[in-house]
């Protein structure tokens, strides 16, 4: 039973935790209307939900735990992170501590808080089940990877998206985003990258983004190279868009991208986590291994422009 029982404490101390912090959402829109959760996460009513929650929305109502209810206004939504922002009136509510969830381990224990098919204050609990998932998301035309998405054994309906998956210190790590089945939940993480989405939000109600105009795919490198790098793979390029920033500087087919602003490259995820609003005009240097010498190159990212 003692097992049981401390699994049963770190459940019932997270729950009370982050509760008071979860609101459930009337979303108006001119289709109609939908539902979700949402977490304050600041003491002057700013609340994290997902944005295919609020999409084509401007406002609604956020109910909380203790029947509070407030208006709220939508921010800024970012489609491509399936994150957003909204500013509720007065809610009284204390906001939910956000953490990192780059030190989650698979295996560890994690709690959700959202209301479900319209069941307020719903807590379930699992485990991580798996980290660096991907899914799609689309935004008008353009489809792109929602990277590093947390995987959870937790139970989540619809109803969840926009709530809480906490640790077990009942810190804030995830927004859940999305059932794929029976028994598999997901969720968008919160660490540097997603932090960075939301200040957007706040400061503009948009996320800008950076264009480098290159495709690839992983390769792996030479044995002699791994070896001296400590690293198995790169990312081949594929495609370079004529007179794109990865044009100009001089990136070529066949180019195995090693670095990026000093970071390791292993796939087209690694590029994008980069392709933020501060990498707009500024210079990105880039390491390529070019017919078995190490080059380095120097691209400037302009802003990515939405069709």
């Amino acid at each position: 039973m003692e097992p049981l029982d401390a699994y049963s404490q770190v459940v019932t101390t997270v729950a009370a935790k982050v509760l008071p912090s979860v609101a459930a959402l009337s979303v108006r829109t001119a289709r109609g209307g939908g539902a979700g959760s949402a977490v304050v996460f600041t003491d002057d009513g700013f609340l994290l939900t997902s944005a295919h929650v609020v999409a084509g929305a401007s406002g609604g109502t956020a109910t909380f735990g203790d029947g509070t209810e407030a208006r709220f206004d939508v921010v800024g939504a970012d489609p491509l992170a399936d994150l957003a922002v909204l500013r509720a009136r007065s809610t009284g509510a204390p906001p939910a501590t956000l953490g990192d969830a780059d030190t989650l381990r698979i295996g560890q224990l994690v709690v959700a808080v959202g209301n479900p098919l319209g069941l307020a204050g719903s807590v379930t609990a699992g485990v991580v089940s798996g980290l660096g998932r991907s899914i799609p998301a689309r935004d008008g035309r353009h489809v792109r990877l929602i990277d590093d998405v947390i995987q959870t054994d937790a139970a989540l309906n619809p109803g969840n998206s926009g709530g809480a998956l906490a640790d077990s210190s009942g810190l804030v790590i995830g927004v859940n985003t999305a059932v794929a089945g029976y028994g598999l939940g997901l969720a968008v993480p919160i660490n540097s990258t997603t932090r960075q989405i939301i200040s957007e939000l706040l400061s503009t109600g948009r996320v800008r983004r950076a264009w480098l105009g290159v495709a690839g795919a992983p390769a792996p490198l030479p044995p002699q190279v791994a070896a001296r790098l400590g690293r198995r793979v790169g990312l081949r390029v594929a495609e370079v868009v004529p007179g794109s920033p990865a044009g100009l500087a001089g990136l070529y087919l066949g180019d195995l991208i090693i670095t990026a602003g000093g970071k390791p490259v292993e796939n087209v995820q690694a590029l994008q986590r980069l392709m933020l609003g501060p990498a707009i005009g500024t210079r990105l240097p880039i390491t390529v291994l070019r017919k078995g010498a190490l080059v380095d190159v120097v691209a400037v990212p302009t802003e990515l422009v939405s069709a």
